[in-house]
C-alpha cells in the first residue's frame, strides 16, 4: 500500500472525517485506498490545533506513524480563490491559503483510523508494508 504524510492535527482530522480533502501544491493521478501517515513534525499554528475537538486531542498528538486510511477518490483543481473558499468545510484551509496559479485537494472518502504504527514517513507518496496490520477496505 502507499502512503501520504500529513502533518498533525490535520492526520488526525482526515482520518475521523472532519477533514475530507487534503491540499497539495501537486497533482496526483493515484486513486484508491492509501494509508495516512502522521508527520514526525506537527504544525504548530494555533489555526491548525483550534479545529481539533477535545475527544481528539491526544490522538492529534501521535507523531511519526500511521494513523489511518481512507479511499483516494479524486484529484481537484483549485484555480480561483472563490472555488477554494467554497470547500473550506472540507478542507479546513483559510481561504488567505490560496496560492495561484492552482492549488490541489486530494479528495477522500471511507476514511476510518487504524491503530498507531510508528513508520518514517515522506513528503509524496511512499509504500509501506502493513498487510498483517491493515484490514481490507
Amino acid at each position: 500500500m502507499f502512503a501520504l504524510s500529513l502533518k498533525q492535527p490535520w492526520a488526525t482530522l482526515l482520518v475521523h472525517g472532519l477533514k475530507t480533502i487534503e491540499v497539495r501544491r501537486w497533482p496526483t493521478a493515484r486513486r484508491g485506498r492509501v494509508l495516512i501517515h502522521a508527520s514526525r513534525l506537527p504544525d504548530d499554528r494555533p489555526e491548525a490545533w483550534a479545529h481539533v475537538p477535545l475527544a481528539l486531542e491526544t490522538p492529534a498528538r501521535l507523531v511519526g506513524g500511521i494513523i489511518g486510511a481512507g479511499d483516494l477518490v479524486a484529484c481537484l483543481g483549485y484555480r480561483r480563490v472563490e472555488t477554494f473558499a467554497r470547500d473550506q468545510d472540507k478542507h479546513l484551509n483559510d481561504p488567505a491559503w490560496f496560492e495561484p496559479p492552482i492549488l490541489y485537494g486530494f479528495a477522500f472518502a471511507n476514511l476510518s483510523p487504524l491503530p498507531f504504527h510508528a513508520c518514517p514517513g515522506w513528503m509524496r507518496f511512499f509504500p509501506v508494508d502493513l498487510s498483517e496490520h491493515v484490514p481490507p477496505a
